[in-house]
């Protein structure tokens, strides 16, 4: 596969004002044959000068008959997209335009190199985490680190229970609202048992939801709410991250570009 790292390498050849020129920072130009698009891979003059140089090396990558123009606008950063929607069009070529003109190609997609990181989260309410790292992938935060993320999301309303956690999740008899009587199947977790404990005993019995119960894939990011298990580390024997409950896109990205570092260096 070849998708350039940044869209400076990727010129767009429809006129030629200096002639056969090229801007210095040029590798691949994709030109309009009237018939299509094609991609070339070009080499300008290492000993030139100025902005724009002598081709010394040109080759046609891609002929119009193997490459798509992609027609809507993309977010070029999202780099995992783009090689998704790439291997859709059954194309050798798609060349994708970004939200600010910019243009870009994958050559040739292949998703086997990326790193598959698997989500673990719960709903209702929002499942905050696996939401966060969706719309942040969107707007291409990630596009660097080359990965694709698997969401597992649990769904507490098919839990057999007589309580749940809160009244936010839309629950009618749940812990912070409702006094217990003893005997109840509550829906909860570690936070949710210490609770029960102290406040009424421990003639209950538990469904343990916490996200962390449901992790089997590693390299993994999970929510919890007890702050001494957020960090890197091996939970069931699997590595990967935990997050608090409650925490910020800027730390949630934070904690994903340390686990692919650590995940590649072991």
């Amino acid at each position: 596969m070849i998708f350039p790292e940044q869209c400076k390498l990727v010129g767009y050849a429809s006129t030629k004002p200096c002639g056969d020129k090229v801007y210095f920072l040029s590798r691949f130009l994709v030109r309009d044959t009237g018939e299509g698009y094609e991609l070339l891979e070009v080499t300008p003059d290492p000993a030139g000068s100025g902005m724009m140089r002598t081709i010394i090396a040109s080759k046609v990558i891609a002929t119009s008959g193997e490459t798509y123009r992609y027609p809507e606008k993309v977010q070029i950063h999202d780099r995992t997209r783009l090689i998704g929607l790439a291997l859709d069009t059954g194309y050798h070529c798609t060349i994708f335009t970004g939200l600010d003109e910019h243009m870009t190609f994958v050559l040739d997609p292949d998703m086997s190199g990326l790193l598959k990181i698997h989500v673990y989260d719960v709903t209702p309410p929002r499942p905050s985490l696996s939401a966060c790292i969706r719309e942040l992938e969107s707007a291409g935060l990630f596009g660097d680190l080359s990965v694709t993320f698997c969401h597992h999301t649990r769904d507490i309303t098919q839990v057999q229970a007589d309580v749940y956690p809160c009244r936010a999740a839309g629950y009618t008899r749940t812990l912070d609202a409702d006094p217990m009587q003893g005997g109840e199947r509550v829906a909860g977790c570690l936070t949710g048992s210490q609770f029960y404990t102290e406040c009424y005993g421990k003639d209950f019995v538990l469904e343990n939801i916490c996200p962390l119960e449901s992790v089997r894939e590693e390299p993994f990011i999970a929510r919890c709410c007890r702050s001494e298990r957020e960090g890197i580390g091996i939970y069931k024997g699997k590595c990967g991250a935990v997050v608090h409950w409650g925490a910020s896109p800027v730390q949630i990205a934070r904690v994903v570009n340390e686990l692919v570092v650590q995940w590649r260096a072991k």
